[in-house]
């Protein structure tokens, strides 16, 4: 039995789990897998402007997630 609070709370899951995985997706740069274990020859560069809005965007959003996902289980938790 869902409550309407409990729906809310999933419904704003959903929504910020699509943002995230978006989010996730729009970070890979179609790197290798010989990139991903230092085949890239160390070519380290930083990330700014868009980049660097996306990883915080990424990391706020999954935080937000777990937020969520803890505020879900308590609340069903409560309807017990």
């Amino acid at each position: 039995m869902y409550t309407t609070s409990m729906k809310h709370i999933v419904v704003f899951q959903v929504i910020v789990a699509i943002l995230l995985t978006v989010s996730i997706l729009l970070q890979s740069r179609g790197t290798g897998l010989g990139a991903g274990f230092g085949g890239d020859g160390g070519s380290y560069y930083s990330k700014r402007g868009f980049e660097r809005f996306l990883l915080w965007g990424s990391v706020v959003l999954t935080v937000l997630f777990i937020v969520l996902s803890g505020i879900n289980v308590f609340v069903a938790q409560g309807m017990q």
